[in-house]
């Protein structure tokens, strides 16, 4: 194999994980390819849900104003009971606040955001190869070297596998996939057009179980419908019309795209082995109750990224380890809830529909973890392993902080002149990602270098009481809480992330 087919990481899997991470890996600088088995992107509305945590996260990579104008809010769900259809707020509508910019759901079809994501990879100088399968891997000390089904031999740093539920690379490793999947329930799920029937509810016939979810800017529904133990459906678009109109009295058209579903609930027993990690599908599938999975992997992506640039740049490999200890731990949660829901849901319960803060993935938090120590100092409000909250400050060309966030870079601010005055004897290497350093004052003028907190409102939300260095990932979680002993408490802090 000559040098130059010699890459930092192959992803595969071409979807919402494998992209995102692909997209955080690509502006670092670092050398990516990604190979998908698919022939072509996937084409159905899947996984619909993005939650506000995953559209800050597509903030940060220049996405969001796209997934905005192409998704829309979930409408109030609508329960057909006879010639009734009751109204139901399946989720509180919530106003923006100063640390919550995006605090609802949006609805968004899964196949526009992996066009949304692609696009991106595009402008960044990637395209995905489909029809390229991942067929086998040797790890040693320095490297992974994959073949794949074109008979290319591929040598890279790490192998990442987002390559869904029935992961290629997963299998490989041997590593155990924890759980059940349930061969007697099936759900189908059908994009289509519906006649006659009104777009402003998510329709639900509870005796049929079936539903159907309007899909934004399109006169297409997600229709699904619970199958009943044995129940082989047939999939000809005739008979899948004359089953629906059989349940409902509706008749639909225009059908793009068909699936059936079964509940699957499993976790990989290790995100990592060696230089092969595990992400999305590929570690940790759910039910589609809450809207958790592609939200789930996204933030995998969103996680190791980062500290795969930081390590391959010379950080310490036990950076790579955190990965599994700060997002294992999240995907069992997850996995619990999403269940809990379903369950619900089978059982026809009324609270399986509603949706609450948990589902929003902003309170998660990796505090106690190898990165953030529980006895790490911390403010009125946040400890370390936290998400850093947006607030409303001024800066050159900005007026929020996570427009200061945005980007690749790791950023600390500085609260009190104490801190402030520290801020240039921070050590920080030349390798890696960079760190942005930023002043908070009170005062109303700004220059480089400094943010202006007039109204106080981000010293607030980040519960400042005193002279305070704070640290930001960036991945957007709190990295360290420094109040004293400026220098060298600051390069504790980020010893773990930094390359020696």
């Amino acid at each position: 194999m000559t040098e130059a087919h010699a890459i930092d990481v192959l992803v595969a899997g071409g979807g919402p994980t494998g992209s995102t991470l692909a997209a955080d890996l690509l502006r670092r600088g670092l050398r990516v390819r990604v190979v998908d088995k698919a022939p072509h992107a996937f084409e159905g509305s899947r996984a619909k849900g993005v939650q506000p945590r995953t559209q800050e996260v597509f903030e940060d990579f220049g996405v969001l104003r796209e997934a905005l104008a192409e998704g829309g809010p979930y409408p109030p769900a609508g329960l057909h009971v006879g010639p009734v259809t009751a109204p139901w707020k399946m989720q509180q509508r919530s106003k923006p606040t100063p640390d919550v910019p995006y605090p609802n759901i949006l609805l968004l079809p899964q196949h526009r955001t992996d066009a949304i994501l692609h696009r991106l990879l595009g402008r960044l100088g990637l395209h995905i190869e489909y029809g390229v399968a991942l067929e086998d891997f040797a790890q040693d000390a320095d490297g992974v070297t994959s073949t794949l089904s074109t008979g290319e031999r591929v040598r890279s740093r790490y192998l990442v596998g987002a390559d869904g539920g029935a992961s290629a690379v997963r299998t490989a490793t041997g590593l155990g996939f924890v759980g059940e999947t349930d061969d007697s329930d099936k759900t189908l799920i059908i994009d289509c057009a519906i006649d006659g029937l009104s777009r402003d509810r998510w329709h639900m016939w509870p005796k049929a179980s079936a539903g159907a979810c309007p899909l934004p800017h399109s006169d297409q529904f997600q229709v699904m419908i619970r199958l009943k133990p044995g129940d082989a459906p047939n999939l000809d678009h005739a008979a899948l019309a004359d089953r629906f109109h059989a349940l409902t009295g509706l008749k639909l058209r225009d059908i793009t795209w068909v699936s059936v579903f079964r509940p699957n609930v499993r976790l990989v027993e290790h995100y990592r082995q060696g230089r092969v990690f595990l992400a999305g599908d590929a570690a940790h599938v759910h039910t589609p109750a809450g809207a958790q999975g592609l939200n789930t992997g996204v933030q995998d992506a969103y996680n190791l990224g980062w500290k795969l640039g930081q390590t391959i740049a010379g950080a310490p490999d036990g950076l790579l380890d955190s990965y599994e200890a700060e997002r294992l731990p999240i995907a069992a949660n997850v996995l619990g809830k999403s269940s809990e829901l379903y369950r619900s849901l089978s059982e026809h319960r009324v609270s399986g529909l509603k949706r609450g803060d948990e589902e929003r993935q902003l309170s998660l938090s990796y505090r106690g973890g190898p990165l953030a120590p529980a006895d790490a100092p911390a403010t009125k409000t946040l400890h370390v392993g936290d998400r850093a909250p947006d607030a409303p400050c001024t800066a050159p060309g900005t007026s929020r902080l996570f427009e200061i966030f945005q980007g690749p870079h790791f950023t600390v601010l500085a609260f009190g002149p104490d801190a402030t005055e520290a801020l240039p004897e921070l050590t920080w290497p030349a390798e890696g990602a960079e760190l942005r350093r930023y002043a908070v004052h009170s005062g109303r003028g700004i220059d480089r270098g400094r943010i202006s907190d007039a109204t106080g409102q981000l010293t607030g939300v980040y519960g400042v009481e005193g002279d305070t260095l704070m640290l930001i990932r960036p991945d957007g979680y709190i990295g360290g809480i420094i109040t004293s002993d400026w220098a060298a408490s600051f390069a504790t802090a980020a010893e773990a992330f930094t390359p020696r």
